[in-house]
C-alpha cells in the first residue's frame, strides 16, 4: 500500500459529472490547516522581546524558542504519514487542530522557557502534520488535471496564516501601547498573540466535522461503499464505482511501504529521485526565507525602525507573499514546476546579494543601529523582492512536487523523509540565526542565504525533472 499521497487523485476523464462546490468545500477546509501552520510560525514575530525579557533569554537561547516548534514540526512530519495510514488522513487532522489549541494556550500561560519550548514544540506535531496531509488529502479527493493549482493553494494559505497571525500582533501591539505592555486582564500583548491562535485552531476542528475520510484510506480499511458514496458526491455515480474498482486494484498490485524503497534495488544506493526531493527540501530554508518571517520585525528594528514600523512592514511582506503565491498558481500547470525553480533561485540569488551589500553599509549612532541615506529603503525593496521571488517559486513548488514527484510505491516513506529534512533545515537556519547575525554580522549571514540560493540555480538544473502535466503512476525513480 502506498503512502499517503499513494494516489494520483481522480481523473476527470469520462465522469458524469464534477461537483466543483463539494470539491471547493473540501480543499478550503482542508487547507485551513495550511493557515493554522503559517499561523502557529509566524505568530513568534513580534513575540522575541516579550520572552526575552520574561525568560532573560541570550541570543542562543531566544533562537531555540523560536525553534522549538519547527523540531516538533519534523518529528510531525515524520509520523503523520503512518499514522494517517492506521486511522485515517480526517483523524489525524483533527488530531493536529487539538494540538494547535492546547500549544496556543499553553504557550501563553507559560512561566518559563522549559514550559514555553514544550508548548511550542506540541504546536509543532500539529504543524508537521499538517504540512504533509493537506496537500496528500487534496490530491487524494481532486482531479488529476488540477493537481498543481489545487495543491499550490496550501502555500497562499501558509502566507495568509503567517500575515493574519503578523495584523494580530500588530493590532494587539498597537492597541497595547507595545508588545510587553499590559493588555487584557493585565496580562502583556506578547501573551495575548499566542492567546489569539485557538480562534482559528478551533474553526479548524470544527471544520473538518463537515469534510469526509479519504477515499482512499476507506478503500484501504474495506470500507468501498463509504469510499463509493464520497467517490459518487464528488465525481457522480459511473465515476464513483470505477475509482473504487481503480483503487482495489491498485491496492492489489502494490505493497506495503517500506524505506527500504528508497534505495536502488540494484546498487543499494539512495535513488537520485530521492537525492531531488531532499534538495527540494533542504534549499527551500537554505535560502533564509523563514527569517523574514520569524526575525522580520527584530531584524528591522536592528537597524533603526521602531516596533510599530517593522510590524507593518511584516503585514506588507505577507501580502506581497499572497499577491506571488496567487501568480504561482496561475501558472504552474502552465509554465511547469522547474522554470519556476530557476526563475526564483536567480532572483533570490540578486536580491539577497543586495540585501547583504545594504547591511555591510549600516552605521552605529548614539549606540544604535541605521542604514544611511535610502540605503534603508534599497535594504526594504530588495528584502520584499526577495519574499516574491520565493513565494512565486520554491514556496509553492517544493510542496506541489514532493507531493507528486516519486513513484507510488516510495511515495510515502520519500514524503515522511523529505519532510522530515524540510523541518530539520528550518530548524538550523531559525535557530542558528541570533548566533550568526551577532558573530558574524548581517551582510556574512544574507550573503550565505545568497550562496545558498546560487548554488540551488545549479542544483535544480542537474537534479530535478519536470513533473506538469504527467501522472502520478508514470512518476519513476
Amino acid at each position: 500500500m502506498a503512502g499517503p499521497t499513494g494516489g494520483s487523485g481522480p481523473d476527470i476523464a469520462g465522469t458524469d459529472q464534477v461537483n466543483m462546490a463539494f470539491i471547493a468545500l473540501i480543499v478550503a477546509v482542508a487547507t485551513i490547516g495550511g493557515f493554522m501552520f503559517g499561523y502557529d510560525s509566524g505568530v513568534i514575530n513580534g513575540t522575541q522581546d516579550g520572552l526575552e525579557s520574561a525568560f532573560n533569554l541570550s541570543a542562543l537561547g531566544t533562537g531555540f524558542n523560536v525553534g522549538a516548534i519547527l523540531l516538533g514540526c519534523a518529528f510531525g512530519a515524520f509520523a503523520a504519514g503512518r499514522l494517517a495510514d492506521l486511522i485515517g488522513r480526517k483523524t489525524v487532522m483533527l488530531i493536529a487542530a487539538a494540538l494547535f489549541i492546547v500549544s496556543a494556550v499553553w504557550a501563553g500561560a507559560a512561566d518559563s522557557s522549559a514550559h514555553f519550548i514544550i508548548a511550542r514544540f506540541i504546536g509543532g506535531l500539529g504543524v508537521g502534520a499538517a504540512s504533509v496531509l493537506t496537500p496528500a488529502y487534496i490530491s487524494e479527493v481532486t482531479p488529476a488535471s488540477m493537481r498543481g493549482r489545487l495543491s499550490s493553494v496550501q502555500q497562499i494559505m501558509i502566507i495568509t496564516g503567517l500575515t493574519g497571525a503578523f495584523v494580530a500582533n500588530y493590532a494587539l501591539a498597537a492597541t497595547a501601547g507595545g508588545s510587553t505592555a499590559a493588555f487584557w486582564l493585565g496580562f502583556p500583548a506578547w501573551r495575548w498573540m499566542f492567546w489569539l491562535q485557538v480562534v482559528p485552531a478551533a474553526i479548524y476542528l470544527a471544520a473538518l466535522l463537515l469534510i469526509p475520510e479519504s477515499p482512499r484510506f476507506l478503500v484501504v480499511k474495506n470500507r468501498d461503499a463509504q469510499a463509493e458514496a464520497v467517490l459518487s458526491k464528488l465525481f457522480g455515480p459511473t465515476a464513483g464505482v470505477r475509482k473504487v474498482a481503480e483503487i482495489r486494484a491498485s491496492l492489489a498490485a502494490d505493497h506495503k511501504p517500506s524505506f527500504r524503497d528508497l534505495l536502488d534495488p540494484a546498487t543499494r544506493k539512495v535513488r537520485p529521485i530521492v537525492w531531488a526531493g531532499l534538495i527540494l527540501a533542504v534549499f527551500q530554508q537554505l535560502v533564509g526565507i523563514n527569517i523574514v518571517f520569524y526575525y522580520g520585525a527584530t531584524l528591522w528594528q536592528s537597524v533603526g525602525f521602531s516596533e510599530n514600523d517593522a510590524l507593518l512592514i511584516n503585514i506588507g511582506s505577507g501580502t506581497l507573499s499572497i499577491l506571488a503565491c496567487l501568480a504561482a498558481v496561475a501558472v504552474i500547470d502552465r509554465i511547469g514546476r522547474k522554470p519556476l525553480l530557476l526563475i526564483g533561485s536567480a532572483g533570490m540569488f540578486v536580491t539577497l546579494a543586495i540585501v547583504a551589500w545594504c547591511f555591510s553599509q549600516a552605521q552605529t549612532i548614539d549606540g544604535a543601529v541605521h542604514l544611511p541615506g535610502q540605503v534603508g529603503l534599497i535594504a526594504l525593496i530588495a528584502a520584499n523582492a526577495y519574499v516574491v521571488f520565493f513565494n512565486l517559486s520554491w514556496g509553492p513548488v517544493m510542496w506541489v512536487m514532493l507531493g507528486e514527484m516519486f513513484p507510488n510505491q516510495m511515495r510515502g516513506s520519500a514524503l515522511a523523509v523529505a519532510g522530515f529534512a524540510q523541518w530539520i533545515a528550518n530548524f538550523a537556519i531559525s535557530v542558528s540565526f541570533p548566533a550568526m547575525a551577532a558573530g558574524l554580522g548581517l551582510p556574512a549571514t544574507y550573503g550565505f542565504y545568497a550562496a545558498s540560493a546560487l548554488v540551488s540555480y545549479f542544483l535544480v538544473q542537474v537534479w530535478v525533472k519536470e513533473t506538469r502535466g504527467r501522472e502520478l503512476e508514470d512518476m519513476t525513480g
